[in-house]
Formats: structure tokens, C-alpha cells, sequence
């Protein structure tokens, strides 16, 4: 019995040393970042970027794992069923955060500011509203202007339904009074397709995909999410006198609920310096990609102001 139970507590004790330690030397052993997209996306980019220079700074091997499906929640699901250690982490854009709980609660099915740690928003990539060239208006005001002059005639494409895009229509309108329609695409390649030729008046998507038709010169910008260094007179919503902007992309960090501070206190200046890195700019800024830090507890106010935002507009869509 006696040597049973010394065995038992020898085995214990190895399992124990074998573990990962996060309350002395964390980290100390690769930590997985599981992305909720396929690669190539914009999210993909950013997380293999910010994941090389988190590696540079804590001194530890980082391994990127695309997690696609199920519209991010397959990725989710797999951080927030995983062992709470640090170990395993999430980077994301808001989408399954925010916009898919509202317009599918039961799919996304997961509150994140129960089942999972924020830690930091590191990059964004804002939405920008862009028209042809030839287009009847240049400014924001102009294309109001237009828009009332044509109840429902003025389209603007975007992502698909539900997207940040097609609730930024949505946002517009509320706004400004006017009754654009929001022509929702599966995906942004057909959306740029058609306002290129013509089918509709513009587009709202992520700067990524169209920057080069913006240098080009094919494409004219209208207004923009947030600021962007690359694009310093295209104007936000706010910076007109309204009140809600329109909706970005913004992409964050976080963790299992139930992450020891230990490694929340090892983890967030090692990512604050990554995310303020010089190379991280020249790497990201030339894909529509800009930096930013916004830390733990204003990333969950984040996360709540805008649910209540989309949940707002969402009951004023015309669907």
C-alpha cells in the first residue's frame, strides 16, 4: 500500500515537471496560435507577421495553425475547449466575436468575454467605401446628395451578408437618410468585379482588396473606417460630423478563459512591443494593414460596444 502510494506520487510529481510551468518561466515551451481563416486572408497575413515578432520577443518558437470553417467558429471552439496555460491562444478579426453572434446566434453559439481572456487588438485593416472613377460624386457629402436624389438607386456592393461592409450600408443610411441598397457578393473578388463594370454605384470592403485600384486610379475613395497613414485625407464618418463610423476590421488576440495572470503579466508587453514594432509597419502597411494597441480591458469594451452596434443596426436592416 505504502510503496503504491509512493509511486503513485512519484509519477505525479514527473507528470507535474513535465508540464509546462507558467508560474515560473513562462513560456517554455512552443505556444500555437490558431487563426479561425483559411490562409491568405487579411487575418493570416497579420497573425504570421505579429506571430514572428511575438517569437522575437519572448524568445520562443510560435506555431500559426489555420483553423478555417463554420465562419471562424471552428477555430474559436478549438481555444476555448483548450487547456488554459497560454499555450494555446486565438487571433482573430471581430467578425465571430461581434458580427456573426448577432446575425447567427445559435452557429456562433459562444460568449467571448466568458469562454475566452482578451489580451490585445495588435492590427486593423480598415473598410473603405470607394466609387469608379467616373462616378457622378468625390466626396461623402456629394454621394449623400446623390443617394437622396435617388431613393434605393445607389448600390454598394460588399462581402456578403452580415459582413462589416453590409452593415456599414446600414450604417450610412440611419446616419445621413438615405436608402442606399446594399448588394451583398460571396465574397470580395465578384464585389470588385462589378463595380469596376459598372453594375453598381460602389463598394465598402477591406482596404486590402482594393488597393491596387485605388493607386491605379480606377477606383476613387470616399470615406474609410478609421485613419490610415497611406491614405491621410480620406475621411472618417466621424470626421464629418457623424456619430457611429463605419464598421472595420479589427484583429486581436485572445486567450482560454481561465488563463493564469502569470502568463497574461509574461504575455502583454511581449506583445505591446510586437505590435509597436518598425518592421511590423513595413511589412503590414503596404497590404492595407496598420498597426495598433489597444489592451485587454478596452478590447472587451470593444467587444460589447460594438455587439450592441450591430444589434442595433441589424434590427434596422431591410433584408
Amino acid at each position: 500500500m505504502i510503496r503504491a502510494l509512493f509511486t503513485a506520487l512519484v509519477a505525479g510529481s514527473a507528470a507535474l515537471a513535465a508540464a509546462p510551468s507558467f508560474a515560473q518561466g513562462y513560456p517554455s515551451a512552443p505556444i500555437t496560435v490558431v487563426i479561425p481563416l483559411a490562409p491568405g486572408d487579411a487575418a493570416d497575413t497579420a497573425a504570421r507577421a505579429m506571430s514572428e515578432e511575438l517569437s522575437r520577443q519572448l524568445k520562443t518558437p510560435i506555431v500559426v495553425q489555420n483553423r478555417p470553417g463554420a465562419g471562424g467558429s471552428i477555430g474559436v471552439q478549438a481555444v476555448t475547449s483548450a487547456r488554459p496555460d497560454g499555450y494555446t491562444i486565438l487571433f482573430t478579426q471581430n467578425g465571430p466575436l461581434t458580427i456573426r453572434r448577432v446575425f447567427e446566434p445559435a452557429a456562433a453559439g459562444f460568449d467571448p468575454l466568458k469562454e475566452l481572456t482578451p489580451l490585445a487588438i495588435t492590427t486593423r485593416t480598415p473598410s473603405i467605401l470607394v466609387a469608379r472613377r467616373d462616378a457622378p460624386f468625390n466626396t461623402f457629402e456629394e454621394m449623400v446628395a446623390h443617394a437622396k436624389r435617388n431613393p434605393g438607386g445607389v448600390r454598394v456592393g460588399n462581402a456578403g451578408p452580415g459582413s462589416a461592409g453590409d452593415v456599414s450600408v446600414h450604417i450610412i443610411n440611419a446616419q445621413a437618410g438615405t436608402d442606399m441598397t446594399s448588394v451583398p457578393y460571396k465574397g470580395a473578388a465578384p464585389a470588385v468585379t462589378d463595380v469596376l463594370g459598372g453594375q453598381v454605384e460602389g463598394v465598402i470592403l477591406g482596404l486590402g482588396a482594393l488597393s491596387a485600384h485605388l493607386r491605379s486610379g480606377a477606383l476613387k475613395p470616399i470615406a474609410i473606417s478609421s485613419p490610415f497613414p497611406e491614405l491621410p485625407n480620406v475621411p472618417t464618418l466621424g470626421k464629418l460630423g457623424y456619430k457611429q463610423d463605419l464598421l472595420g476590421v479589427w484583429l486581436a488576440f485572445l486567450a482560454p478563459s481561465g488563463v493564469p495572470a502569470e502568463v497574461t503579466r509574461a504575455l502583454m508587453p511581449a506583445l505591446e512591443r510586437a505590435a509597436k514594432s518598425p518592421a511590423l509597419a513595413e511589412r503590414l502597411l503596404p497590404l492595407g494593414i496598420a498597426q495598433d494597441w489597444v489592451p485587454a480591458d478596452r478590447l472587451a469594451e470593444t467587444i460589447t460596444r460594438e455587439y450592441d452596434t450591430v444589434s442595433e443596426i441589424s434590427r434596422k436592416m431591410k433584408r
